[in-house]
């Protein structure tokens, strides 16, 4: 079967870009083995009739274990970000219904210290291992098709962290 990224739509995620008092970024390392050795952001998909800020503070609650009461919310990204996925991962990602993701981020700081983190707190984990690092260092962590999103986060929640 062939299959057109162009005829799909982009899956709706909200992410949380976490930063805790040295103003350094929480990441995680996947647990997927195809993306072994990658770090990213918590960030996973928006469930029907939930808003962007809810999904976001959801999904850094399942994959960190940190809730909504360890974090201040600074701001949302100005707009939404989208990644396509590389053609050879369309028809295996999400049962080939999405071309890629359409991404709401929001920048917060974390108020709590690493005692509160759990990456076991939602089952199946996301993480195997997390690290706090500078905000730079972000698009070169990241699987390389999501590098444009993570450029333009930092680009844009810089001055604010």
């Amino acid at each position: 079967m062939d299959l057109d990224p162009a005829t799909l739509p982009y899956r709706p995620c909200a992410g949380f870009m976490l930063v805790n008092s040295e103003r350094r970024v929480f990441v995680g390392e996947r647990i997927n083995p195809k993306a072994h050795g990658y770090w990213q952001m918590p960030q996973g998909g928006i469930d029907p009739g939930e808003d962007p800020h809810t999904a976001a503070l959801r999904e850094l609650e399942e994959e960190t274990g940190i809730g909504p009461e360890l974090v201040d919310v600074v701001a949302p990204a100005s707009e939404p970000l989208h990644y396509d996925l590389p053609l050879d991962l369309v028809g295996n990602v999400w049962k080939g219904k999405y071309r890629g993701q359409i991404q709401h981020w929001y920048l917060g700081r974390f108020k709590g210290d690493d005692a509160a983190i759990n990456l076991e707190a939602h089952d199946p984990a996301e993480f195997r291992a997390y690290q706090w690092v500078e905000p730079e260092a972000l698009p070169d962590l990241i699987i390389p098709f999501k590098r444009g999103v993570y450029t333009a986060l930092v680009k844009q929640f810089l001055p604010l962290i």
